[in-house]
């Protein structure tokens, strides 16, 4: 068997397996795209090791061995990158990449602007706030 046809074989899935995860919104399907493309490393692995093996007599076979590494670390992958996707589709009802920018909490500055207008706010109304003193909160309450 020649070389070319695992090689352009697996260089079709790995195409689709970037097309997959360039163009998906889906968490899951942009992890089958993942699977996809590690897929056809593996196909490039064992072919490259049969023809090395019938060409230059290696019996050694580290393609292969190589390969089965790649596939344990592609199970470890999905199992927890499949944990992570159904804790966000628990928490947030859906499991869309471009909806998941919302879970990120406000920046310092944000947080620190949001803390000045509370106060401001709280200050022109006359109540207390966490930021103030003992004193000016008895006062407030009063």
């Amino acid at each position: 068997m020649h070389l070319a046809y695992p090689a352009v074989l697996s260089a079709l899935l790995f195409a689709i397996g970037v097309y997959g995860l360039l163009a998906r919104r889906n968490a899951i399907l942009v992890l089958m795209s993942v699977e996809l493309m590690l897929n056809a490393v593996n196909l490039n692995l064992v072919a490259f090791d049969v023809w090395l093996s019938s060409t230059l007599r290696d019996t050694l076979h580290g393609g292969q061995a190589l390969t089965l590494f790649t596939v344990a670390l592609a199970a470890a992958e999905i199992g927890i990158g499949l944990a992570i996707v159904l804790l966000v589709h628990r928490s947030r009802g859906t499991a869309d990449i471009d909806r998941l920018r919302d879970t990120a909490e406000p920046a310092a500055d944000d947080a620190e602007a949001t803390a000045a207008e509370a106060a401001l706010a709280a200050d022109e109304a006359g109540t207390a706030t966490p930021y103030d003193s003992p004193a000016k909160k008895a006062g407030a309450a009063r």
